[in-house]
């Protein structure tokens, strides 16, 4: 007897196994380096992302959830959000800002204090269905025409090595979060769920996620907004926001 297909997908939605289920979800509670982690994945090939900064009235969108409530381009149902890099007290970015093609605050390429001005910084960008993580001046040399961009940093891998500044040995410790690439099409944003050095979250992105270029978006105030793990953080107003939709 041939059973309706809508029987069937029940059926197979009943014994599919229960991890086999939970790997669907776009952000997932793991263990990295003993660390507690939420990791949240995207296949720009069925998913998509974008920058946002400010609203249709010019204000910053300030809170995580608020994109769902005053963006004005969401390409589909959103699956996390989360911040994307520095920015001063006004929750303007500090380095380079590109929105819809359009540059809103240039590159950055002069050294300093602080971990953003920690050479090699780095910008994550997205162009059509591709996005990459690119050292600052490769950057800007390469004049790459991105759909989306924000500079932070300092970068965490860089071509498969860790930034040259991180110890073993460090011991500052702190809520953290970043973004890596796995390739043109697979992004991979972390956030620790508990403090990490440096070198834990580099080590992270690089040994067990596998990405070869992976960049700091910023410590302490690290925000996530989740559905699939329940989350809505909304402590702290951040700048730059980066977020995955559904096609």
């Amino acid at each position: 007897m041939r059973l309706p297909a809508g029987l069937l997908l029940i059926i197979g939605l009943i014994l599919m196994p229960a991890h086999a289920m939970a790997e669907e979800a776009p952000c997932q509670k793991r263990t990295l380096r003993q660390r507690a982690v939420t990791v949240c994945t995207l296949d720009l090939t069925r998913q998509s992302a974008r920058l946002y900064f400010k609203d249709q009235s010019g204000r910053p969108f300030g809170s995580l959830s608020s994109i769902n409530e005053r963006a004005h381009a969401q390409p589909g149902k959103m699956l996390f959000a989360m911040n994307a890099g520095m920015y001063h007290p006004d929750l303007s970015p500090v380095g380079l800002y590109i929105e819809s093609g359009a540059e809103m605050k240039r590159i950055s390429l002069a050294g300093g204090a602080g971990n953003f001005h920690m050479l090699p910084n780095g910008v994550f960008y997205l162009k059509g269905r591709s996005a990459g993580v690119m050292e600052s001046r490769a950057f800007a040399k390469g004049k790459v025409a991105a759909d989306f961009a924000s500079q932070s940093g300092p970068m965490l891998v860089l071509n498969g090595r860790l930034h040259p500044k991180f110890s073993g040995n460090g011991t500052s410790a702190k809520i953290r979060n970043g973004v890596g690439v796995r390739s043109a099409t697979s992004l991979v944003f972390v956030i620790s769920d508990e403090p990490v050095t440096f070198t834990e979250f580099a080590l992270m992105f690089r040994d067990d996620l596998k990405c070869r270029n992976a960049l700091y978006f910023d410590g302490s105030i690290s925000s996530l907004y989740a559905p699939s793990v329940r989350r809505a953080d909304s402590f702290m107003p951040v700048g730059p926001i980066v977020a995955g939709f559904d096609r």
